[in-house]
């Protein structure tokens, strides 16, 4: 079971009953006990915490709860990992903390950097690693507005990144967005995060090396470093898609591995490449389907098929029926939407390095 710590809620119960909600009333149904929101020694799980913080902003009719949570949540909610992060010597040391050690917190939350053609710029990425998972767009908001927390606690109040990047649908209006992350957003993306200058992730920060020495220490004696083949797969897995390289060859590259040795290791896990390339591609119609109005054409090209014929018979393999079926049997309506939507920019393409060993650690 992927849990979560339990200040991942911290000042939910505050915000829902300022907002005319029920807290206790949510938490119960979602499983979560009514002590554990804002307990660092508590552990929720993940999906719990999700169904709780997305049932707030429906019961509540609250389109922005997520990002309004996030302004009341710091950097503390993460606890050691978080001291290790502010004692680290550069922004780029502090963000591969979180890359590192990021499962102390939660091991359904991974941070790392995707790659860029473009050197001066680099995408910082935030996903949760669900087999899966429910819609949670107010979830990926909390977990963004608390991410945009930490750049500013790094670099000043006033930073702002380049661009902020969401998987879903605008859930207000575009300007919204604007006046909150300080940047242009682009909705219906691959991947939730962060366009960022490069420069800026060598700039120094107070480094304390004693704490942050002991601090780390503490991280190794109770992490695992090793995110699992699968999961190592599937990230990579999602990252190629949209490129049609996918491929078992490509992906056994990247472990530095022979094809037939990493359908080994993965039958060691009861699976095969072939399964696994599948699923990614079953959730990612889910979501996109679910919560995004992109083209079958653009989700086609997202899930690496040449053609859209091959989606929709996939589709029907998966859900029992076409995409635009199952999209109108779904989908997640926005509230509040407006009239303002991105385009639709992308993340410029990614490139994989071929001799890096996936891991959630930034590399």
């Amino acid at each position: 079971m992927s849990v979560v710590r339990g200040t991942s809620l911290s000042n939910y119960p505050n915000l829902v009953a300022e907002l005319g909600g029920d807290p206790a009333g949510l938490l119960r149904a979602a499983g979560i006990r009514k002590q554990d929101p804002g307990n660092y020694d508590a552990f929720v799980p993940f999906r719990a915490a999700i169904q709780a913080i997305e049932s707030a902003a429906e019961a509540t009719k609250t389109p922005d709860f997520g990002r309004r949570l996030a302004q009341r949540q710091g950097i503390e909610i993460l606890g050691p990992v978080g001291v290790a992060a502010r004692t680290a010597a550069t922004v780029a040391d502090a963000l591969g903390i979180f890359g590192t050690y990021m499962t102390a917190y939660s091991p359904a939350i991974a941070i790392g950097f995707a790659p860029l053609n473009e050197p001066r710029r680099s995408f910082l990425t935030i996903e949760f690693l669900l087999d899966k998972p429910p819609p949670h767009p107010q979830t990926t908001e909390l977990s963004l507005g608390v991410s945009l927390g930490v750049l500013r606690l790094l670099m000043g109040s006033e930073y702002a990144p380049l661009s902020v990047h969401l998987p879903h649908d605008q859930l207000t209006p575009k300007a919204d967005y604007v006046r909150y992350f300080g940047c242009t957003p682009h909705f219906a993306q691959r991947s939730a995060g962060f366009l960022v200058r490069t420069a800026d992730l060598g700039r120094p920060l107070n480094r304390d090396d004693v704490a942050h020495r002991a601090v780390v220490d503490y991280l190794n004696g109770i992490t695992p470093r090793d995110a699992g083949i699968v999961e190592s797969v599937r990230v990579i897995v999602r990252q190629l898609l949209p490129t049609g390289a996918a491929t078992l060859d490509l992906v056994a590259d990247q472990f530095d591995l022979h094809p037939k040795a990493l359908q080994r290791r993965l039958a060691e896990e009861n699976t095969t490449f072939a399964a696994l390339l599948d699923q990614v591609r079953k959730d990612a119609a889910d979501r996109y389907l679910r919560t995004t109005g992109i083209s079958l054409t653009h989700l086609a090209r997202e899930l690496g098929y040449a053609e859209q014929s091959v989606l929709t018979r996939s589709c029907k393999r998966w859900f029992g029926t076409g995409p635009a079926a199952y999209r109108n049997q779904t989908r997640i309506q926005p509230a509040n939407a407006g009239s303002s939507r991105s385009a639709g920019a992308e993340v410029p393409n990614r490139r994989l390095p071929s001799s890096t060993t996936p891991s959630r650690s930034l590399r």
